[in-house]
């Protein structure tokens, strides 16, 4: 049906089948596909359409006529203007079947695999399990969320996601910038000050505090940390982090302790483990043991393998891996991470791990020289997931195992797809909700090398 048969504005009564990429509803409009936001699964609603495209309409619900059992009221007076949580209209059960089927429609479709996604390991907290808060600040000051699709900034006070400490840093920041008149960063303009508000805590109750800032100082620095010791009790460092990339970018060029720590230390799989600013860490602790127990339980490990584990950031996986193999390497690009890796299996005293600062075609030819070809690799990438190279490397490397730990469903279905042309047949999938009451779900897969 041509798009120009409708017309924003217009208003229908729809059946919602399923859920989109972003959590929307979907539903059909004489053959067109419609994302409803607020829709949930089984509901009769009327629609308002709000954009019309060429292959696709987008709406939202303005009633629903048949409400869905699985339809809850939101729990958070922020919902539906910030962009953070997505399915805070849906009871959880619902949510984890919505994850569920997205991955497993993203293994078939993209990955050209067929396979039944039968298990998603849900979390016992789905509220208050983050352990890192990275907050945008605009002029106002405004310190929260972005509103979804945007870059403007809702004043959040309480994120239901968040732990009290970040809350509680979150508004000594802003109490301090409005007392002495601290400018907010203005990415239009690309002046002003601060840019981001970075919490992250640890498990002991102990916080850090990075102020992300458009300069290499700021005024006033002895009341900054006043007043975040006087918000929260449990603050362990303030840091000063320079961004002045004018990008979209949020850590920093380099960084100052203007007070205190400039890292934390937290335990994880039965590990203690030093956290700086960039370094990379899961930032759902509970989750996060289920995620690390089930990629050990795939690489079926007996003592005798050499494991690879690219992207290893500061030797999580590495660790846990190190506990059934004979030899892990860890492969790293940023530095400051790599260093973190080396003290944590120092700290921990786990002597069959090394680190590279590499990236996966260095850290290949380095055990290449070293007469070395490892027997599992695992791959934990950011969300866009792995460069075709980075595939081809691997296939070349040729281990019986890769697990795969993934972040993003479409990216990796792609992945998928690549290593079944490379001779890697997908053996099992298991999705992981990391990040509850958000669109955002962890995957684990297994590939297995073919013999010929």
């Amino acid at each position: 049906m041509p798009p120009s048969k409708f017309a924003q504005g217009q208003t229908y009564s729809l059946t919602i089948e399923g859920y989109g990429s972003d959590g929307a509803g979907v539903a059909r409009l004489e053959g067109m596909v419609v994302f409803v936001a607020g829709g949930v699964r089984g509901e009769r609603c009327r629609v308002r359409l709000t954009h019309v495209g060429r292959s696709a309409l987008w709406g939202t619900v303005v009633a629903v006529e048949t409400p869905s059992p699985a339809r809850i009221q939101p729990d958070c007076p922020y919902f539906g203007r910030c962009g953070g949580c997505q399915f805070r209209h849906l009871t959880y059960a619902e949510e984890l079947e919505a994850k569920r089927t997205r991955v497993e429609d993203c293994l078939r479709r993209l990955g050209g695999a067929d396979i039944r996604v039968t298990e998603i390991l849900g979390a016992d907290q789905p509220q208050g399990y983050r352990n890192k808060a990275q907050y945008p600040v605009a002029p106002g000051p405004a310190i929260g969320f972005y509103r979804l699709r945007t870059h403007q900034v809702v004043d959040v006070a309480d994120c239901r996601l968040q732990s009290r400490a970040a809350s509680n840093l979150r508004e000594g920041v802003k109490a301090w910038m409005t007392a002495y008149r601290i400018p907010a960063y203005d990415e239009k303009r690309k002046s002003g000050l601060v840019r981001h508000v970075y919490v992250r805590t640890n498990r002991q109750g102990r916080s850090l505090c990075c102020l992300l800032v458009n300069g290499v100082g700021v005024p006033r620095e002895h009341e900054l940390v006043e007043a975040l010791r006087s918000a929260e009790p449990g603050l362990a460092g303030v840091v000063l982090g320079v961004n002045q990339s004018h990008s979209n970018v949020i850590l920093g060029e380099s960084y100052r302790t203007l007070w205190g720590a400039d890292h934390l230390e937290d335990t994880l799989c039965g590990y203690a483990f030093r956290l700086s600013v960039p370094s990379f860490y899961q930032v759902n602790p509970r989750q996060t043991e289920v995620l690390y127990s089930k990629a050990y339980e795939l690489a079926g490990l007996t003592g005798q393998e050499t494991v690879l584990d690219l992207y290893c950031g500061i030797g999580t996986i590495s660790l846990v891996m190190a506990r059934g193999a004979r030899q892990v390497w860890g492969a790293e690009v940023v530095p400051q991470a790599v260093d973190d890796a080396v003290e944590n299996a120092r700290r921990n005293h786990v002597n069959n791990v090394r680190f590279l600062c590499a990236d996966a075609g260095e850290a290949a030819r380095r055990l290449a020289a070293e007469g070395l070809r490892p027997d599992v690799v695992c791959v934990d990438p950011p969300r866009k997931g792995l460069a075709e190279d980075v595939v081809d490397t691997i296939a070349a490397m040729a281990p019986e195992k890769v697990v795969y730990v993934s972040c993003d469903p479409a990216t990796l279905g792609r992945d998928v797809k690549r290593f079944a042309e490379r001779g890697y047949a997908l053996q099992t999938a298991v999705a992981v909700d990391m990040f509850p009451r958000t669109v955002h779900v962890e995957t684990i897969v297994l590939l297995q090398r073919e013999t010929l």
